[in-house]
């Protein structure tokens, strides 16, 4: 028995083999027209399966268009051949590409075959009613000629309308020829000439060029999250130095002992903990807001880095290269995102500190105002003892006069019994003894309770 249907398999072990397969070139042969669209469609307030499934919808109702089956609603690449024209679809997590190809008559020249691209196939309807938002609509032609390089380029200034050419030689074999502008038409132009590729590197070539083209405007979506962010760290900033400007301010404004002002400076202390907690509230949904964005323009910038060092680009006298004109204009925009990312982590960084110095001086406040609180109960409690000493002798003296009083009537009952007894006598005698007695009593008593 085969071993793919063994319970031995990994259940996923089929699926990810095929990965690296999902995503083939399409097979070209100049000369073609190849017309490339990439759907935005993460713009809406839906969930992403929401988008995922309105990505399908759309791709069904073009393949109902022509009668052709649509492919299973979790597909994330689908290719057919409609007669008139060939479609690739693909489906990526924030956006789909669909790419036409359509052959085109040996020898058309180069302003014509931009004229008869294979999106005039599609039906207008289906165009207007996509879910989502364009980023990327290009059109391709893929060349074949013997010319020089140089001769080549001459007659491009008739089908780019940018000033600046960019182009250079790749893969030993093949040439790009842009300008990496939106033309009147609403479509990025690129020419790829086939100059001596080998087989299906025409389609290779040509799927790194709009794989360029397509990760180069989704890596430059974060420079306006950049932009819009500048301001607001830069407020916070200046919110930051003034609070810390405040919080040196108190301290060096004050002549009274730290004890002292620990009082006076309760309240602005607890307004400016709230303050801060304000400005770390605002930069976290700074963050939020814009974490994921820098993030993925940082992936998609990896991305066009990469896909530029697949094409081996070779100068062209004269013309600067796709690489070199992404490191004069995409690279400074990557970097503002970058610029920005950091400076957004190394002022919530800030603030944290200020916020631990502030929590710190606050804590340390009131630790002295609860010293001074238990300084006054301590001042409280001596009173009290000494007034507890002062009433004690007049314990001593109430206790003895009632014992003495006892002692008399005792005396009295003793000499009605005929005992020869001098009460007055004995009772002034035994007011010392009891006074002395009692005292040594509470005195030994206070005594004992002390050592419990």
């Amino acid at each position: 028995m085969p071993i793919r249907y063994s319970n031995l398999n990994h259940a996923l072990r089929i699926p990810l083999a095929a990965e690296v397969h999902s995503r083939p070139f399409l097979r070209l042969k100049a000369p073609e027209s190849i017309s490339h669209l990439a759907v935005y469609c993460r713009d809406g307030a839906e969930p992403r399966g929401a988008n995922l499934a309105g990505r399908h919808a759309m791709l069904a109702a073009l393949c109902l268009h022509f009668g052709v089956a649509a492919p299973h609603v979790d597909a994330k690449y689908f290719y057919h051949d409609f007669g008139r024209f060939r479609l690739k679809w693909e489906c990526h997590t924030e956006f789909a590409t669909y790419t036409f190809a359509e052959p085109q008559a040996v020898g058309t020249a180069l302003a014509d075959a931009f004229a008869r691209v294979p999106l005039m196939h599609i039906p207008q309807d289906w165009l207007a009613g996509l879910q989502g938002k364009i980023m990327v609509a290009a059109h391709v032609v893929l060349d074949k000629s013997a010319a020089p390089a140089e001769e080549f380029a001459e007659p491009l200034q008739r089908v780019f309308e940018g000033c600046l050419l960019v182009g250079s030689k790749v893969l030993q074999g093949g040439e790009v020829w842009t300008d990496f502008l939106i033309q009147s038409d609403g479509f990025s132009r690129f020419v790829v000439r086939d100059a001596g590729l080998r087989e299906q590197q025409a389609g290779s070539l040509v799927q790194r060029v709009l794989e360029i083209e397509t990760y180069r405007m989704m890596a430059l979506l974060g420079l306006p999250y950049a932009q819009s962010a500048a301001p607001a760290l830069n407020a916070v900033e200046e919110e930051l130095a003034t609070l810390t400007a405040t919080m040196v301010d108190i301290d060096d404004t004050s002549a009274n002992t730290f004890a002292e002002r620990s009082a006076q400076d309760a309240d602005p202390e607890q307004a400016l903990l709230g303050h801060i907690t304000r400005l770390a509230a605002r930069v976290e949904k700074l963050s939020l807001d814009n974490n994921y964005r820098f993030s993925a323009s940082q992936a998609y910038f990896r991305l066009v880095h990469a896909r530029i060092e697949e094409l081996r680009e070779t100068r062209i006298e004269g013309i600067p290269t796709v690489g070199e004109f992404m490191e004069r204009r995409l690279t400074p925009a990557m970097n503002t995102c970058t610029a920005i990312a950091g400076r957004q982590e190394a002022l919530a960084r800030r603030i944290a500190h200020t916020n631990d110095l502030l929590r710190t001086r606050v804590g340390i406040i009131q630790e002295h105002q609860n010293r001074r609180i238990l300084q006054s109960m301590n001042r409280r409690a001596a009173q009290q003892l000494r007034l507890q000493q002062a009433v004690e002798g007049l314990s001593v003296v109430a206790i003895s006069y009632y014992m003495v009083g006892l002692l008399s009537y005792a005396g009295k009952a003793a000499k009605a019994a005929g005992l020869p007894i001098n009460v007055e006598i004995t009772t002034g005698l035994l007011v010392p003894l009891v006074a002395g007695a009692v005292w040594l009593a509470l005195r030994r008593l206070h005594k004992h309770m002390q050592v419990d």
